[in-house]
């Protein structure tokens, strides 16, 4: 059941996610989805990045590149837009705005909150 909820939070905020392993440069869709992993978010299945990376393009929020590889398959490389810098940043403070006032609630409700990077196993 906290699966199913982590998902669908996950499903919520994924776009804005992907926008933001792109503000530092270019990359493709697996390095984005280690990014993501790394970041504690978990495993995020092709399936489920790659139909978010397509409606960034075509929203123009990111532009892409398939780029052949001298050994193995080519990639298909993505990097923000100018646009999509605008609404990662737009976007983003909406989300922080949205973020504390659930925490305030919480909080409000005697829920334990934690500091930002702090995380739990």
């Amino acid at each position: 059941m906290v699966a199913d909820r982590r998902a669908s939070w996950l499903k919520g905020v994924l776009d804005l996610l992907v926008l933001s392993c792109l503000v530092d440069g270019e990359s493709y869709g697996y390095e984005i989805a280690k990014k993501l992993d790394d970041a504690g978010l978990g495993h995020i299945r092709g399936g489920t990045l790659y139909p978010v990376l397509n409606r960034l393009e075509t929203a123009g929020l990111v532009q892409a590149e398939f780029r052949a590889a001298e050994r193995g398959p080519g990639r298909r490389y993505y990097e923000l837009t100018a646009e999509g810098r605008a609404s990662l940043t737009e976007e983003g403070e909406s989300w922080m705005i949205f973020h504390r006032t659930v925490q305030n609630t919480l909080a409000g409700a005697g829920v334990e909150t934690l500091p930002p990077s702090t995380s739990r196993s």
